[in-house]
């Protein structure tokens, strides 16, 4: 018996990727050229892909797909814990993927769930809305836990806008002309609470020159610092790295090295604060006598750290069981994002400015 023809042979017989190909498929954006290709490739084959759209209107399959980041990280993997403990009591099996914060990786893996009839997808998204739209568009159910799809990169859109439009909505205020849609449900923390009890607390320490170290998907976190500093922001102390440790450690040093002048800093993530503390410690920054530092995620090796960190927790394992048990409700009812209180824990990383 011939094997039938999946969504990777038409991706390799096309020349394209398999996130193409899904595009392709479910009516999304590609040029002319590709569309024609790929439809010509797929009838060739006779590929026929039952999951995108036919099979997941017609019957549930059952497991739920878990795509994050990074696995070793240990927000991500206390976040897959607690999806794994939900989804065990209701007895249904999770498929985990790492993106690797890939925006093109994290594509090709939405379409291999999709060729696989996973109907159900837990996700710490990293490509934007036009990454995600194929498998909304065929009916899979998706919640996104710990932040939002970024909008697509266009002229018409003002990414600070649309952050700041985010922690409106999650605020419960309506949104906006640069609003996202709230189509797909969420579970995150509250970003705006945890970032500015962190910014009145190093200014209630005297610290006037606070810098923000960023990551991707920390627009909303660097919006909500924006809001808590207040205008004009200092487009100097809000430095973004691009997802790796080297990433995040480059980021960290050119701070320090380029704004001397500045006393704290709040971390966006554990590999940014982690970066931090090893970029001060490379320069003879001592902490927290000439700079504070104030970590989001509360993570083991923070309390070893000398002087331990001063974080902003968020509940990383209630964040992946509350998603588990938004995709597992899922029915003709719509689900409503749930938003999760952070809390600031004072440690010895912050002092007053000398």
């Amino acid at each position: 018996m011939d094997k039938r023809a999946t969504i990777k042979d038409v991706a390799a017989a096309a020349g394209v990727g398999v996130a193409t190909v899904s595009r392709v498929l479910s009516g999304g954006s590609a040029s002319p050229q590709t569309r024609e290709r790929v439809l010509a490739v797929a009838a060739q084959l006779d590929y026929r892909p039952s999951a995108l759209g036919r099979n997941l209107r017609q019957r549930r399959t059952g497991g739920i797909g878990l795509l994050v980041p990074d696995l070793t990280d240990t927000f991500h993997a206390q976040l897959a814990e607690g999806v794994l403990a939900c989804a065990r009591s209701a007895g249904e099996p999770v498929v985990v993927g790492s993106t690797a914060g890939d925006p093109e990786q994290e594509a090709e893996l939405i379409g291999m769930l999709l060729e696989q009839s996973v109907d159900r997808l837990i996700a710490v998204p990293s490509g934007d809305q036009e990454t995600w739209a194929p498998a909304i568009r065929t009916g899979m159910t998706v919640v996104f836990a710990d932040r939002l799809p970024a909008l697509p990169s266009t002229g018409d859109v003002d990414p600070a806008a649309a952050a700041i439009s985010d922690l409106m909505v999650l605020d419960g205020v309506p949104s906006g002309p640069q609003g996202r849609s709230s189509e797909v449900p969420s579970v995150v923390a509250d970003d705006r609470a945890g970032i500015r009890t962190a910014v009145r607390y190093l200014r209630g320490l005297g610290h006037k020159r606070i810098a923000f170290l960023g990551g991707p998907g920390h627009d909303r976190r660097a919006a909500a610092f924006g809001e808590a500093v207040g205008a004009p922001v200092d487009e100097e102390l809000v430095v973004f790295g691009t997802g790796s440790r080297d990433s995040a450690y480059a980021a960290a040093s050119g701070l320090f090295q380029s704004r001397p002048d500045l006393s704290a800093v709040v971390a966006g993530g554990n590999m940014l604060g982690e970066a931090a503390v090893l970029a001060a410690r490379e320069l003879d920054l001592r902490v927290p006598r000439d700079v504070s530092l104030v970590m989001y995620d509360d993570v083991p090796w923070a309390e070893l750290c000398a002087p331990p960190l001063t974080v902003i927790a968020q509940p990383g394992r209630d964040m992946g069981y509350r998603a588990a048990e938004l995709v597992l409700r899922s029915g003709g009812r719509r689900q409503r994002s749930v938003v999760l209180p952070t809390e600031l824990i004072i440690r010895g990383s912050c002092g007053p400015r000398r």
